[in-house]
């Protein structure tokens, strides 16, 4: 049985199995977050989708302070060595790339493309596998692309982590067509309400989910809550 606790924006704690990961640490800093980030807790590893500063976040501090291990792309992996997380934390030494799988602790992460900008390497999203055998898509920063039905044939999906804030990312339409392509057993939205700019609600994403995708289930949870699979 896996949780995941969301602290707003695109973070979040996924465990289950023995393993604990943290996804896009943006806490201290984050408005929507009701935690700092030392109480987050000591994860196995950090996945970073992309090196924008509202998905890195304090991932350099934890990774030095509770030894867990780093998965990020090629590139990025060497900008956040530079910036102080030992190498010897970071998966496979130098990072993976697109459509590589690497093992932690029984859990499997697979990294899939994104659309979106990066200074270092390029945006990525993750397939999580989970050792309890729940599979979890996180998309990162990304608009809609055809090419996410591959993944739902691929990996049958428990639950799809989409930004539906518009703006830097795919909206509320485009995530309920993501979620037809993916066919996930769930969907959680992500990537709204942290700043003002952003999509403020879900109504018109779960909407849209009806019409588009009506069996998949929208999970809602407030920032700081934990969702059991």
């Amino acid at each position: 049985m896996s949780e995941i606790t969301w602290y707003g924006h695109s973070a979040f704690k996924i465990t289950g199995g023995g393993i604990t990961l943290l996804v896009d640490p943006f806490l201290d800093g984050n408005p929507s977050c009701p935690i700092s980030r030392q109480e987050a807790g000591a994860p196995d590893a950090v996945l970073v989708t992309h090196d924008h500063a509202d998905h890195v976040g304090q991932t350099v501090e934890i990774c030095k302070a509770t030894k867990a291990m780093l998965a990020c792309i090629v590139g990025t992996a060497e900008r956040l060595i530079a910036a102080g997380v030992p190498q010897q934390q970071v998966l496979n030494g130098i990072g993976f790339n697109m459509g590589g799988t690497l093992d932690v602790k029984g859990a499997q992460l697979t990294m899939v493309p994104a659309f979106h900008t990066t200074e270092s390497g390029q945006p990525a999203g993750y397939i999580i596998r989970m050792p309890d055998g729940c599979t979890i898509y996180h998309s990162g920063d990304t608009c809609l692309f055809g090419d996410m039905a591959l993944w739902g044939n691929l990996y049958p999906l428990d639950l799809a982590l989409l930004p539906i804030g518009g703006v830097f990312t795919m909206d509320h339409r485009q995530a309920a067509v993501a979620c037809a392509l993916l066919r996930p057993k769930k969907v959680l939205p992500m990537h709204w309400g942290t700043f003002p700019v952003l999509e403020q609600r879900t109504r018109e994403f779960k909407e849209e989910l009806q019409k588009t995708a009506p069996k998949c289930v929208c999970v809602e949870i407030a920032p700081g809550q934990t969702f059991t699979l």
